[in-house]
């Protein structure tokens, strides 16, 4: 029963999603339309359930290049209007569309020389009348037994402002970098916005022994260094090889007499790279995808001097996973 129930519920809100889908039309466009020429933000506002659908549509906005922000409307007749500016553009959310308290913000609105999206489940109501664009979210039934509780109409609703922050964020060109900008904190934060030259090792701290070091000092170099690898580098300094402590490891398990050799010849050819401005979370795909746990940093694709070299850990020390 307890399954049943669940089971219908998101069937019925799936239905209500897939029915308002198919009524997107021009409307739609002009609303987002209004919102790329506005010379201001967009400004959400709705009361109850609608108001805390409100809150998510203008966070997601905010977050992916639209300015906005959300007013609550019985706020709004008590001063808050004054956040509303020549230029805005407000969605107003309402089911009924005769919500009192949006209502009586809207003819202020108007005055203010705002433009006005309506969100309503009544195509007939007074927002929508009002509305310069008007947005149905209207639904067939609510998925609760009574009828009463907004569940299918609040779900459309929040699919229709998804629907808008998707379509601005594509029409706006918005990049994971510019999302990134907008989220500097926490792991989807460093994720995004994290460079390799952020974390690498530079300078001194590039472990680098040329082709005829001897293999006793290019493990000290290693041991040193504390990365598990070291450079081989070329006469004129650029990067022509790598040793890891496992290729030393293995060696030494076949009984190569490793000591008395040149790290020229124990090299591996054609070390992985990767270039300094690009995002520490690439670097750590390219680490799994060959299962090598160093990368050498360059400054471009032409440059053979390494300028540093990033490690597992400093990303994974960095959150980024």
């Amino acid at each position: 029963m307890i399954i049943d129930e669940a089971r219908r519920v998101i069937r019925v809100e799936a239905e209500a999603l897939a029915a308002m889908a198919d009524r997107i039309d021009a409307s739609f466009q002009r609303a987002v339309e209004l919102i790329l020429n506005a010379t201001g933000r967009v400004v959400v506002s709705g009361m109850g359930k609608s108001g805390l659908i409100g809150q998510k549509i203008a966070s997601t906005m905010a977050s992916t290049g639209t300015p906005a922000l959300f007013l609550h409307p019985a706020e709004g007749i008590h001063g808050d209007l004054g956040m509303i500016m020549k230029g805005d553009v407000v969605i107003a959310i309402s089911n009924s569309g005769e919500t009192d308290e949006l209502l009586r913000i809207l003819p202020v609105i108007k005055r203010l020389g705002a433009h006005l999206i309506g969100m309503s489940g009544k195509p007939g109501s007074t927002l929508a009348r009002t509305s310069d664009v008007f947005l149905d979210v209207s639904v067939k039934e609510e998925a609760c037994p009574l009828g009463l509780a907004p569940t299918a109409s609040t779900t459309a609703t929040l699919a229709m402002g998804d629907a808008l922050a998707v379509a601005l964020l594509v029409q706006r060109g918005f990049k994971a970098e510019d999302f990134a900008m907008f989220h500097p904190g926490g792991a989807l934060g460093r994720k995004l916005f994290l460079r390799v030259e952020d974390l690498m090792h530079g300078g001194k701290d590039i472990p680098l022994v040329t082709e005829e070091t001897l293999m006793k000092d290019a493990l000290f170099v290693i041991s040193a260094k504390r990365l598990g690898v070291t450079g081989v580098t070329g006469a004129s300094g650029e990067l022509r090889g790598v040793i890891t402590d496992g290729d030393l490891r293995r060696a030494l398990e076949k009984g190569t007499d490793i000591f008395g050799q040149k790290a020229g010849t124990m090299m591996k050819l054609n070390p992985r790279r990767i270039k300094r401005h690009e995002l520490a979370a690439a670097a750590l795909q390219v680490m799994e995808q060959y299962s090598i746990t160093s990368l050498f940093v360059f400054d471009d694709d032409q440059s053979l001097i390494p300028c540093g070299i990033v490690h597992l850990h400093d990303i994974l020390r960095a959150g980024i996973a």
